[in-house]
């Protein structure tokens, strides 16, 4: 006997049509900015002088992934003009999709994974070698890009490089700046201290680094998310970064060890991802909005008094959702967000050429024409 669906089934029905989302924000080499998979197309923003006043441009391509990770990261390669994106496809999650921003088209690259768990690491992409390293599970991991705008027809394997010094609990902050991998929150140090790992040698340095900040208190221990920002020739000479709490934005500069200490973004948010270019950090929060902070490298006093903006191009075009997935207020997954992408860093983040933010704020889909669908059967379903 035909039995027309309960109320409950139906909505049961369309809730089962909504999935977590994970936009990432980052730059192509003309430092246009890019925001993947946010209201489920892809975006560019134009330059940052368009961002408070122009409209963003639609870019979504065929072959691009869906933006449905765990721990969705975008990552530029400077050099070739090219976002990299881990974790971008929660059907393939070992795959690296890769976006030539010249030509505007996707592929895929299959990847063997080995023994790197693409579930749970950090991982930041190196300016010079272009090659990712990630720390998963206290192992430290490479994958080399080469110098690839469009992938591969076999596959290309992340390699063991070996033993970190660190415990298979540590929940990885990692930043890059000089070729160098700079970790913060690591058990035992201090505020203002960072180990580093050299990439050219593969050498953990045997002592952590102080950067001292030149007025206020040096960035805390505790986790938090990292952006490098760009030069217009050369590697990052800085990063910046971003507590959970967001109450300030430290910039760590590597050349003289310093820190300064910025305005923290206008949303606290721990969920949200960041990128940077040369003369911005940009903020991708967990509801969708996209902020920027105007950066002028060595001109404290120009920081000091720079504020954080929305970026109106792209609320235009794609608004906050309101609709937030329980991950993205709960436990963030190690590898998550950019930068690092210092790459989106940020996105760790970010670096992808390295700066990558990170990312990955995680936001329900909108799921509007499923939920419609629903409320009208469950009209006729009440109705008969």
């Amino acid at each position: 006997m035909f039995q027309l669906p309960t109320l409950v089934s139906l909505f049961v029905l369309a809730a089962s049509k909504i999935v977590s989302a994970s936009p990432c924000v980052t730059f192509d080499s003309n430092f246009n900015l890019l925001a993947f998979g946010l209201d489920g197309k892809d975006w560019n923003a134009g330059p940052q002088a368009s961002w408070t006043n122009g409209t963003a441009t639609d870019i979504t391509a065929t072959g691009r992934p869906p933006f449905d990770g765990s721990n969705t990261t975008c990552y530029l390669a400077q050099f070739y003009n090219a976002v990299y994106v881990l974790n971008g496809d929660s059907k393939n999650p070992s795959s690296v999709y890769i976006y030539d921003a010249a030509k505007k088209a996707w592929s895929t690259q299959s990847v063997t994974t080995g023994t790197f768990d693409s579930s749970d690491f950090k991982a930041i992409l190196d300016h010079d070698t272009n090659v990712f390293y990630a720390l998963s599970k206290g192992e430290l991991f490479f994958l080399n890009m080469n110098a690839m705008t469009t992938a591969n027809s076999s596959a290309i394997s992340w390699v063991d490089a070996r033993a970190s010094p660190y415990p298979a609990t540590y929940n990885p902050v990692m930043a890059l700046a000089q070729n160098h991998i700079h970790f913060l929150d690591v058990p035992g140090l201090t505020a203002g201290e960072a180990d580093i790992f050299v990439i050219h040698y593969s050498y953990f340095q045997p002592t952590s680094q102080l950067y001292s900040a030149s007025s206020g208190s040096s960035f805390p221990a505790t986790y938090g998310q990292t952006a490098s920002f760009f030069q217009a020739e050369g590697v990052q000479q800085e990063f910046a970064f971003i507590p959970d709490d967001g109450s300030a934005t430290y910039v760590i500069n590597v050349e003289t060890n310093t820190t300064e200490v910025y305005a923290g973004p206008t949303t606290k948010d721990a969920a949200a991802t960041y990128a940077a270019s040369i003369t911005a950090l940009v903020q991708l929060d967990s509801k969708g909005e996209v902020s920027f902070f105007p950066y002028t490298e060595s001109d404290v006093s120009a920081n000091t008094a720079a504020a954080w903006s929305k970026v109106s191009a792209l609320a235009s075009v794609a608004p906050a959702s309101s609709s937030v997935s329980p991950s993205a207020t709960g436990v963030k997954a190690s590898g998550s967000h950019g930068a690092s992408a210092t790459g989106s860093s940020a996105g760790s983040s970010t670096t992808g050429s390295a700066s990558g933010n990170t990312s990955g704020a995680n936001i329900a889909a909108r799921t509007s024409q499923g939920l419609v669908l629903a409320c009208v059967l469950a009209v006729a379903a009440c109705a008969l």
